[in-house]
């Protein structure tokens, strides 16, 4: 199969190269110029997996203006909440009739997508792998080969053949992919556990670990995860795992998967980038309002990290 990766940050790179080295093609789209300018220039992306082995893996880079393939199977979009707008926009000169692909964290890109690309042919997920860009034409892949797990559905709840063929590339690639047929369910169940992990690490500046360990973590988490689920229960949404099942893998991917991985929500700030919190946290608050009902857990929380950020920009 054929992938047009847009945005080849952390994950773009994590879901681009193992796809690539799966067998399949893959064309990557980046467009913040610095990285893009490096990985031009040596030719690809040097990739360490738990920091060792750093090696030279080749890709075919452009910019969005640059790039004019239509004939990929897939476009698939890795950004952050805040880019997809613009790139949407810069992008459309090649989108034609292929499928379209994301597993961004956070909500508010299936909206954004399907201005673009018809319903039948958007496929989103989730996935619990932790990687890092570690610096312009650098990634390091955190876990060993075929860690981590994700999650996909049509957006229209109805598999075809596209998507079965989808998910043996993926599983041939160690995504450990499964096919739901819940579409909201799905996604949202990884909004959860990021309003609990990503925001209470990154406000705290820890590791998933650090906060697993301290004694009154499964009490925040039920907090949040609670909010959460009542939230969705009120908009009709039938979250894939239960309460307890949530709070399960928040605590096993951060005891056991990745006990040593700052999310990618503190990667952000800690280089004076702008956070999801809104896409996450703040996605729960506005749609609890809409139903009627104050997310106060989540909005303080929302708001808590934007007071980090403040406080990280008047230091």
């Amino acid at each position: 199969m054929k992938f047009t990766v847009v945005g080849a940050g952390a994950m773009g790179l994590r879901f681009g190269v193992l796809l690539q080295e799966a067998g399949n093609e893959v064309d990557f789209v980046e467009g913040w110029q610095p990285h893009y300018e490096q990985m031009k220039k040596q030719g690809g992306v040097y990739v360490t997996r738990e920091r060792q082995n750093k090696h030279l893996v080749p890709v075919k880079v452009y910019t969005p203006e640059e790039y004019t393939a239509t004939d990929a199977d897939f476009v698939f979009f890795e950004l952050k909440q805040m880019q997809l707008d613009e790139m949407l926009k810069r992008c459309q000169h090649f989108f034609k009739d292929q499928y379209v692909l994301t597993a961004m964290n956070g909500m508010g890109h299936v909206e954004k997508l399907l201005k673009y690309f018809p319903k039948e042919k958007l496929v989103a997920g989730t996935a619990l792998v932790a990687t890092i860009l570690t610096g312009p034409g650098e990634v390091e892949f955190v876990g060993k080969p075929g860690v981590g797990t994700t999650n996909w559905a049509n957006y229209t709840e109805k598999p075809d053949e596209k998507t079965k063929q989808l998910m043996e590339q993926l599983e041939k690639a160690n995504f450990n992919p499964s096919l739901k047929e819940n579409f909201m369910g799905t996604l949202m169940a990884k909004v959860v556990f990021n309003s609990v992990v990503n925001t209470l690490c990154t406000m705290f500046e820890i590791t998933m670990g650090e906060y697993a360990s301290f004694d009154k973590a499964d009490e925040l988490s039920r907090q949040l995860i609670d909010e959460a689920y009542d939230v969705c229960e009120r908009a009709g949404v039938q979250l894939v795992n239960s309460r307890e099942e949530e709070l399960e893998s928040v605590n096993y991917v951060s005891k056991v998967g990745n006990p040593h991985h700052y999310p990618s929500m503190y990667q952000d700030m800690s280089h004076n980038r702008p956070v999801e919190v809104d896409y996450i946290n703040g996605y729960f608050v506005k749609l609890g309002r809409k139903y009627h009902y104050e997310a106060k857990t989540h909005n303080f929380v929302t708001n808590l990290v934007h007071l980090a950020e403040h406080t990280r920009n008047h230091r």
